[in-house]
């Protein structure tokens, strides 16, 4: 197990910077010296742009002297690889892409430096942001940084790695499969998956292309702490979000689900949301494990993945040759919104579903090319790779927001996180009760 020594927040940075006991050139510099440090073993940095960065801290504290205060004013960060970054390659791992020089900054990247955000480069995905491990042809893999033998998690295993190893406090993901929320639960990181079309994605798009947004897919940031996830979606929003309405645990509704039809779940993992869902009882929240109102997640699962298998390969034909047609298409999104509407019924009676990212722990290295022949061991059984994403595909599916919370380390050491998942456009009820519950799971 690797050791790594504490690091401010992101907004225990801002915060700093602005009192004066530091400056962002020194917390650049400092984060620019633990990614020389650490990166060489994790490989979490791929691209770097430190003269920009060192550049814009010197602005930042001049604009610190002239008495501006912005949200991450001063604050270090990176952004994941297929964010587009002016004057570095935007590859999402494909080979034939290694030469795409973005112009200018996207939406997203626009927004985080205009709130004050140093970025310090980029972070390393799997091929088509398409797993969830992260190793592709042009950078290699990233390892986990409590276990190098282990993934750290994908899309967005970079950015998880290189929060949790202390680089930087701040990244910026993408999730359609779980690529923010697993890498965070592998890691023992938060991780924020936003309600659909809450953050624009036109600073996202796949190499070469000037495409529309996809369905399903949405970004979200990673931190160390909740509260840094709450004020980084305010500052990539698209729209004003509620604020929180949640500021203790007394009276919260909470459903929790350690069961699932489809996937399996490793007793550690299991025992710590229980665990979790009884201190918080403690602290006056109603429990319940079942709900007339939940929906049928062995079909939501299913149509979740046919609908992501249309959207990641484009709509190319199926393994058996398949095509689905628009007719077929309409009918899947009417299912969609059939699944968004028992939802929000279900949030007529709860404030939040609790349950698992994964239901394992991270796992070694699995370089099978086909991932339907790849199998995860979990408590001494062997389950199929595919079936795990059963745990996100209903935030997925109904658009939903869902906060991947630190709460615990297995046996072995690798820690492990739960999902808090709320009514869409309730984010910040979802990272509020995020940071209370991981409070509780610490104590």
């Amino acid at each position: 197990m690797a050791d790594y020594p504490p690091q401010m927040t992101a907004l225990k940075t801002a915060r700093a910077i602005a009192d004066g006991r530091t400056t962002s050139v020194a917390e650049c510099d400092a984060a620019i010296a633990r990614i020389e440090a650490l990166n060489p073993a994790l490989n979490a940095v791929v691209v770097k742009d430190y003269a920009r960065a060192r550049a814009d801290a010197a602005l930042a504290d001049a604009a610190i002297a002239a008495g501006e205060r912005r949200p991450l004013l001063g604050v270090p960060m990176t952004v994941k690889e297929s964010y587009e970054l002016a004057g570095h390659v935007q590859s999402m791992g494909f080979v034939e892409h290694r030469e795409n020089i973005i112009a200018e900054d996207g939406s997203t990247v626009r927004k985080l430096r205009g709130a004050g955000a140093v970025i310090l480069g980029k972070t390393n995905v799997p091929v088509a942001l398409a797993d969830i491990q992260s190793v592709n042809p042009i950078y290699g893999r990233t390892v986990n940084p409590w276990d190098a033998s282990r993934t750290c998690g994908g899309s967005s295993g970079g950015s998880a790695a290189a929060v949790a190893s202390g680089m930087v406090p701040l990244e910026i993901g993408t999730d359609i499969g779980g690529s923010i929320r697993t890498p965070a639960h592998f890691c023992g990181v938060f991780g924020h998956k936003s309600s659909y079309g809450v953050i624009p994605l036109d600073g996202h798009r796949r190499p070469g292309a000037d495409n529309a947004d996809r369905p399903l897919s949405v970004a979200g940031p990673l931190a160390r702490a909740a509260e840094d996830l709450a004020a980084t979606l305010d500052v990539v929003a698209g729209e004003i979000l509620p604020r929180a309405t949640i500021a203790s645990l007394d009276g919260v509704r909470l459903l929790v689900l350690t069961q699932h039809p489809r996937a399996a779940v490793m007793r550690d993992i299991a025992e710590g949301v229980e665990r979790v869902a009884a201190a918080a009882a403690g602290q006056g929240a109603i429990i319940s494990r079942t709900s007339d109102q939940l929906p049928d997640l062995d079909a939501l699962f299913d149509h979740y993945i046919r609908m992501l298998m249309v959207i990641i390969t484009g709509g190319a034909p199926a393994p058996d040759g398949s095509v689905m047609n628009v007719q077929q298409w309409f009918g899947l999104q009417d299912m969609q919104a059939q699944f968004q509407r028992q939802f929000a019924r279900l949030f007529a009676h709860f404030d939040a579903i609790l349950c698992p990212v994964h239901g394992s722990t991270a796992f070694p290295h699995d370089d099978t090319p086909d991932m339907a022949a790849r199998t995860i061991m979990i408590d001494g059984a062997v389950t199929p790779y595919a079936d795990q994403f059963a745990w996100i595909s209903m935030a997925t599916f109904a658009g939903l927001p869902s906060t991947s919370t630190p709460i615990g380390r297995a046996l072995g050491g690798l820690p492990y996180g739960m999902q808090v998942i709320t009514a869409n456009r309730r984010d910040h009820d979802a990272i509020a009760l995020s940071g209370l519950l991981h409070a509780l799971a610490m104590l």
